[in-house]
């Protein structure tokens, strides 16, 4: 097994190393004179780049957290820069050879006039034609055909294609930062239930999940959060997950606002499988003491409803499995059940045990554009809601991003899920 975990990572270094050798010969060496300052720049940068990217990977687990910020926002803000940029420059590769094209032939049209210009003598006139000059004049050669000509044509297309990537590749970055930064948006889903009473219809629970407090989202993410679901005005807030990347010590003070949260009938939290990587029992701790109740693997009867809570999957691994059985199995089945469950993986265990609705986070909808696509192979529902069974399951984006603060094609939210009764 550490064997295959070595070659694994020997692979993706490999691959790292590659990319970034490919864009160091487009973006830098095509463009730049060898011994000019641009090119001594370029590649000073394509050393560095890498290291503080892989600075921010592994610095959570070598330096504090103040250091580990110096090292995450560049360092995460390039991985994102990376994919976009080696996508558009994939793209350039097939623009490239026609706008070749193109300047050859344009040179190609004006090639008869700059030879007939280099065929004329300068000492010629008008009226004192040489004869014996014009028969044996050397051949004019046209410039566009010249080898220098012909150099300058193909920087010019390798720096037209390397502006271009970079423009997009900025743009996109900058705009995905932005709405991280920003802060979530409220996003309303309705969610019939067959068995919810007609007293409970429209009952609304504010759904976050995925919110990851750590080296670059902090208090002032919390606090937006925070407003925001408070202005919506729910009934009930569920945290379905990954709060934390990091301790309580480091981290503590980033998530107090959540204290501040008003619903009528309270918060509640479940773990995802960050918690286990930071420490899970001292945050549930942490928050229960800011006024959230955890469920693990416990439930509470609400009116109109069951309210359950799992651990996540990765709980497996510290003695706090997730257990359904002791979440669900004594309950009363004619009454409607939601269960809160990190991972959307879940969900075939909530179908067994007669779940009427799955809460979820975990996937963040992709986060970078194609990742949704990853997501799917490993995630029954990357984002929305789906039918399994007689059990609905809503799979939020999240709140907050992992790694780069950059989100491309999925953008953030907290959901409103109401609850409609079919008896109303």
């Amino acid at each position: 097994m550490i064997v295959v975990f070595v070659l694994g990572g020997l692979a993706v270094l490999a691959l790292f190393a590659a990319l970034h050798r490919y864009l160091w010969r487009r973006l830098v060496r095509d463009v730049s004179a060898p011994r000019g300052r641009y090119r001594r720049i370029g590649t000073v940068l394509a050393f560095v780049l890498p290291l503080t990217s892989l600075g921010a990977l592994i610095g959570g687990r070598a330096l504090p957290l103040a250091g580990e910020r110096w090292l995450a926002w560049p360092g995460y803000l390039w991985l994102a820069v990376l994919i976009y940029l080696t996508f558009a420059l994939l793209v350039g590769e097939a623009v490239r050879p026609l706008l070749r094209r193109a300047l050859d032939r344009r040179a190609a049209r004006t090639a008869p006039e700059e030879a007939v210009l280099v065929a004329v003598p300068a000492t010629a006139t008008a009226t004192a034609p040489a004869p014996e000059a014009t028969a044996t004049a050397p051949p004019a050669v046209p410039a566009a055909t010249d080898e220098p000509a012909a150099a300058t044509r193909r920087q010019f297309v390798a720096r037209t294609v390397a502006v271009a990537a970079g423009a997009a590749a900025a743009g996109t970055v900058g705009y995905g930062t932005y709405g991280v930064l920003r802060g979530p948006r409220l996003k309303n889903v309705t969610v019939p239930l067959a068995k919810l009473p007609a007293r409970a219809d429209g009952y609304r629970i504010a759904v976050v999940s995925d919110i990851h407090l750590g080296p670059i989202l902090g208090r002032a993410h919390t606090q937006r959060i925070v407003d925001t679901i408070n202005g919506a005005r729910p009934d009930l807030v569920a945290i379905v997950g990954d709060l934390v990347d990091g301790t309580v010590a480091d981290l503590g003070p980033a998530a107090e606002p959540l204290a501040q949260l008003r619903a009528r009938h309270g918060s509640f939290f479940v773990t995802g499988n960050h918690e286990y990587f930071s420490g899970a029992a001292p945050w549930v701790d942490f928050v229960r003491e800011l006024g959230v109740h955890p469920l693990e693997n416990a439930r509470v009867e609400l009116p109109g409803f069951d309210l359950a809570g799992v651990n996540d999957i990765s709980g497996a691994d510290h003695h706090a499995a997730p257990d359904y059985g002791k979440a669900l199995g004594d309950r009363d089945r004619t009454r409607a059940a939601v269960l809160l469950a990190h991972q959307p993986v879940m969900i075939h265990e909530a179908v067994k045990h007669g779940v009427d609705l799955q809460l979820s986070g975990h996937t963040h909808g992709g986060q970078l554009w194609p990742g949704n696509y990853i997501a799917e192979l490993a995630n029954p529902t990357v984002a929305g809601l789906d039918r399994y069974g007689d059990t609905q399951l809503y799979v939020t984006r999240g709140a907050g991003a992992w790694g780069p603060p950059v989100r491309v094609g999925a953008p953030s939210d907290i959901t409103i899920v109401k609850l409609v009764s079919l008896r109303a």
